[in-house]
């Protein structure tokens, strides 16, 4: 186990270039299994639940070549699912949410596959009915080990059909449209997810040959084919990461330019910092963001408690509350987080008050946060990474803040975050990775 070891209080100055987008990377890797043919993805973030899931495709069989840092070669031509019932697949899977997403094409290719109960954040209830359901309603037959934890999925034919998601998740989308690239007739999928992510994964599909129309909105439909072939697809950068070097800027009051953010793919994110008072220059494809020794959160146009919420896409992310929250704490105003679709999610800050911070927490869903004006700095402390986002949140305080802080079970934040203490050092931060 790791730990961070971080001297708060110095500012930041210089660029932060944004790695490839994690959930984008988990979706179009699992999208290489629906061909015969090579496939060539670049701009991979090499963090620790990416590499996690190229190895898992590698003991399939999937032949893997790294080409260079960041792109990679796959191809699926000879695959053992004997090694799906494995006891090592079983435990390389639980530890992955991400790989769920490898029953669809392997369905829609071999009629069958397996997965166990996949892990992940301990970020509250998270499941997988949406995956099975969409599945089933393109034919394939559901069972569930609850000795094992084990699904399996199997079908003769899968067959196009119209559904209606009871949920916009961007995994059970993600899982039912590759299904549906290779099923016989015509699948359309209404309140489907529509993030950058699942517009990304779309564009690839048809890039191998698949028939997708309404890419970006909550209607897709797939015209089935009998067989996709190889593309070349860059990944986008991960607008999670660059919410994040917003908010490590604001909260340390430096002046932080983040290169090739993918703006065009940010939706209201800009939009929302905007809304706590945080200043943006947007220059092309580039943010810049000044030092701010004081930013001021809105109300509503009644004088109201301004609130920040998640929502489906375009909706504000969900994997960003935890930053919001974080800057929160040193603006001059107050506000309502609200995060609507995870439990769990902020029983994190107990560490943040901890260091001082003025947070009421309503409920497992809201917390209220009276933000101080950066008049009383949060002070060092110790503390362990729940989860990938709150672990960059508390990082981001902890640089933020007067004295030394540790925070153990750092291979959360290296989940999501590559090299994050080597790059942000690069610009004036002090961590020191302890082993």
């Amino acid at each position: 186990m790791a730990t961070f070891h971080i001297e708060g209080g110095h500012k930041l100055a210089g660029e932060l270039h944004p790695q490839g987008a994690k959930n984008e990377a988990l979706e179009v890797i699992c999208a290489t299994l629906l061909t015969t043919e090579q496939v060539t993805i670049s701009n991979i973030p090499e963090i620790r639940d990416v590499l996690k899931l190229i190895e898992i495709l590698t003991e399939l069989g999937v032949k893997v070549n790294r080409v260079q840092k960041g792109m990679y070669l796959f191809q699926a031509d000879q695959l053992d699912m004997h090694y799906l019932q494995s006891e090592q697949f079983a435990q390389q899977a639980t530890s992955l949410r991400g790989s769920i997403m490898i029953i669809g094409p392997l369905l829609a290719r071999f009629g069958q596959a397996y997965i166990p109960q996949p892990g992940g954040d301990k970020i509250g209830r998270r499941r997988l009915d949406t995956h099975f359901v969409g599945l089933q309603k393109l034919g394939a037959q559901f069972n569930y080990d609850p000795d094992k934890h084990f699904y399996h999925v199997e079908t003769e034919k899968l067959l196009g059909a119209y559904m209606l998601l009871d949920e916009a998740s961007v995994t059970g989308t993600a899982n039912i449209l590759m299904a549906a690239t290779l099923a016989e007739g015509t699948t359309t999928i209404y309140n489907a997810a529509c993030e950058p992510y699942l517009q990304q994964l779309s564009n690839m599909l048809v890039a191998m040959g698949a028939k997708i129309d309404g890419i970006g909105s909550n209607l897709l439909r797939i015209e089935g084919v009998s067989e996709l072939k190889g593309c070349k697809h860059t990944i986008l950068p991960d607008m999670i990461e660059v919410g994040s070097f917003i908010g490590l800027a604001a909260m340390t009051s430096s002046e932080i330019t983040i290169p090739n953010a993918g703006v065009n793919h940010l939706g209201i994110i800009p939009d929302s910092f905007k809304r706590l008072g945080i200043q943006l220059n947007i220059q092309g494809d580039s943010i810049h963001i000044p030092a701010q020794d004081s930013y001021e959160i809105e109300t509503f146009i009644d004088g109201s408690i301004m609130t920040i919420a998640d929502a489906p896409w375009p909706g504000l992310t969900p994997d960003l509350l935890s930053i919001f929250l974080v800057i929160a704490t040193q603006a001059k105003g107050s506000v309502l987080i609200h995060q609507k679709m995870f439990e769990s999610r902020l029983f994190f800050v107990d560490k943040l008050i901890d260091m001082g911070a003025q947070i009421i927490l309503c409920d497992p869903h809201r917390a209220t946060v009276i933000g101080q004006n950066k008049k009383h700095q949060l002070k060092g402390t110790t503390m362990s990474s729940p989860d990938i986002r709150a672990g960059v949140a508390l990082l981001i305080a902890a640089l933020s803040a007067q004295g030394e802080s540790k925070i153990y079970n750092i291979e959360q934040i290296d989940r999501g975050y590559e090299g994050i203490d080597q790059r942000l050092n690069s610009i004036g931060a002090k961590i020191e990775r302890v082993d």
